[in-house]
């Protein structure tokens, strides 16, 4: 038999990468590394359970099954390369690899499998597709025959763009799976205890019927790790009021993430997501809008949401206390968090996120109406809101969320003013005035019915600021 020996191999992708780098099999195990070295990754030789040899769109793929559940993927090599590397895994790990042969029939209907962090589609016990679960941003339960996955999004920052050279690729951002049909869920730990008692088993089926559509979902957010458990996360907010997308959710906040936990959908958004923040006071002097500006936005089915609205009590106070140390907390976030707030709920809230995320909260600028508001009662087609114009930006709240900041402002066109609401005794004319945004991109942006009284404070703002 052959010694063992080394090996590497050029122009290969490891999972979802779009760098290659160098593979190296080794007798201790395999090493892959781009051509700068920023990203390395290594695997025991004592990790690996089995080898298979695949047809995939990156010619053909080495995928490594490994003893945890989850499995390594290598993309790029070429239809010769197949003995080299059977020698390979042969003399050094004693293995054999397998060749897996691919569904390609395109059947939308078959069977899935969990195996690992991975979900399997097979069709005529031939995988047809896989999706690694780690991609999964949130799953929901859209009736109850139909699961919804979204994965996560593209970072679409100039930044990461810039980086990377097939930004402009299309990507797969959303996938629904029809799942008819019951079953039986059995308890593990009261068919653990029957055994240890010599029971028998019933000729009859005990356990709970749910459908397999609700099963497929709680897999899904298990292997997703999407249902961690509450009280991990540094805070939680519970029963929170969203305007934007509407609904009660409890949110979790994590050092990188948050979550969105509602009766219908649940959510995982990324700090890194976070955009804008904007905290603002309803003129009712009742309630504090608290607005997060995210991209990529939030999906929900064809809706996306560029903004989460969230509206609290201004007199409603509750003590938080973070879950870490003081110690921990200190090191890691210094003094943009506290270790406890005795506050309004809302500051409490943006304070967190504003440590998080290291993006500074817009509040309301000089800008007051004859009434002493801060922003003005507007109507965007058919939907009435706020209009708030704040230090670099005007933005409206609270459905649709629209935010139009001033340096992409063209013109602003007034309309429906009457010559009495340029005179000092203003008595005359309609009661109501509209103007209309202009944007560099060619997008419009029409609101109507803003009270006569805030027409002169309102331009002179306009003209203060975009001129």
């Amino acid at each position: 038999m052959s010694e063992p020996r080394s090996k590497q191999f050029e122009n290969i992708f490891y999972g979802l990468s779009n760098t290659p780098g160098i593979l190296k099999l080794a007798p201790s195990g395999i090493g892959w590394k781009t051509s700068d070295s920023e990203n390395i990754v290594t695997i025991s030789a004592e990790e690996f359970k089995k080898m298979q040899w695949m047809r995939v769109a990156r010619n053909y793929q080495l995928r490594i099954a490994l003893k945890n559940g989850n499995a390594a993927r290598f993309d790029g090599f070429n239809k010769d390369m197949f003995d080299a590397v059977r020698d390979l895994i042969r003399t050094n790990y004693k293995l054999q690899l397998e060749t897996k042969d691919l569904s390609v029939r395109g059947w939308n209907w078959g069977k899935t499998e969990f195996q690992g962090s991975q979900l399997l589609f097979n069709i005529n016990n031939k995988t047809a597709f896989e999706v690694p679960l780690s991609q999964v941003a949130n799953s929901n339960l859209a009736n109850r025959n139909e699961v919804n996955i979204e994965f996560t999004q593209p970072d679409t920052t100039e930044e990461s763009q810039g980086k990377s050279k097939k930004s402009s690729m299309h990507e797969l951002v959303e996938m629904r799976f029809y799942i008819p049909g019951t079953m039986i869920v059995k308890d593990e730990n009261e068919e653990n205890e029957k055994k240890e008692e010599g029971e028998e088993e019933e000729e009859e089926e005990d356990g709970e019927e749910m459908s397999a559509a609700q099963l497929f979902y709680e897999t899904v957010k298990d292997k997703a790790d999407l249902g961690q458990v509450s009280g991990e996360g540094l805070a939680l907010f519970q029963d929170i009021l969203l305007l934007t997308p509407r609904g009660r959710y409890d949110i979790e906040v994590f050092p990188t993430f948050f979550r969105l936990r509602g009766k219908t959908y649940d959510y995982k958004i990324q700090m890194a997501a976070v955009v804008n923040l904007f905290l603002l006071p309803k003129l009712d002097e009742v309630h504090e809008l608290f607005v997060i500006g995210l991209e990529p936005p939030l999906r929900q089915g064809q809706t996306l949401y560029h903004f989460l609205v969230l509206q609290f009590k201004q007199d409603d106070e509750k003590e938080l206390v973070l879950n870490i140390e003081e110690e921990d907390l200190k090191q890691e976030y210094g003094d943009r968090l506290l270790p406890r707030y005795e506050c309004p709920i809302h500051e409490a809230v943006s304070a967190v996120f504003q440590g998080l995320t290291k993006k500074k909260i817009n509040r309301p600028s000089t800008f007051t109406s004859k009434h002493e508001d801060v922003a003005v009662k507007a109507s965007l087609k058919a939907n009435e809101g706020y209009l708030y114009p704040l230090e670099k930006c005007f933005l409206f709240v609270p459905k649709p969320p629209t935010y139009l900041p001033f340096s992409e402002i063209l013109s602003v066109t007034f309309s429906r003013v009457s010559a009495s609401l340029t005179k000092k005794n203003d008595l005359g004319g309609p009661r109501t005035f509209d103007m209309k945004f202009n944007m560099r991109s060619g997008t419009e942006f029409g609101f109507s019915s803003l009270n006569r009284y805030c027409y002169k404070v309102v331009k002179v703002n306009i003209m203060f600021y975009t001129l």
